[in-house]
């Protein structure tokens, strides 16, 4: 089992910046991917971004491509999600996740964090 522990996020205004984290524990050598998912009210989870924890690749939805930044510290396990110029649109409750596969669909995800509220108002 995985353990993911979030933390960070809060409300800001239109074009400011806030960062997320995620703690992995328990048997973290599982872990082959980690991921960023947001859903916001009314609307279905989708997906942010994801890492590759043994190669530090990144790939990023579009609506976040160029704003959002995620990296991994190995050492510490943990993964962070640097959100910059953020949008009213951005406003989600963001998760993280972590697998076996680098990819967008979160089907392919086995632990989840518990949601951390991200607000962004105009």
């Amino acid at each position: 089992q995985v353990q993911l522990v979030q933390s960070g996020g809060g409300l800001v205004q239109a074009g400011g910046s806030l960062r997320v984290s995620c703690a992995a524990s328990g048997r973290t050598f599982e872990i082959y991917s980690m991921a960023w998912f947001r859903q916001a009210p009314g609307k279905e989870r989708e997906f942010v971004s994801f890492v590759g924890w043994k190669d530090g690749s990144t790939h990023y939805a579009h609506s976040v491509n160029g704003r959002f930044t995620t990296s991994g510290d190995n050492l510490r396990n943990t993964m962070y999600l640097h959100m910059n110029n953020l949008k009213p649109e951005d406003t989600a409750i963001y998760y993280c996740a972590a697998g076996r596969a680098q990819v967008d669909y979160a089907s392919e995800y086995d632990y989840w964090g518990q949601g951390t509220q991200v607000t962004v108002s105009s």
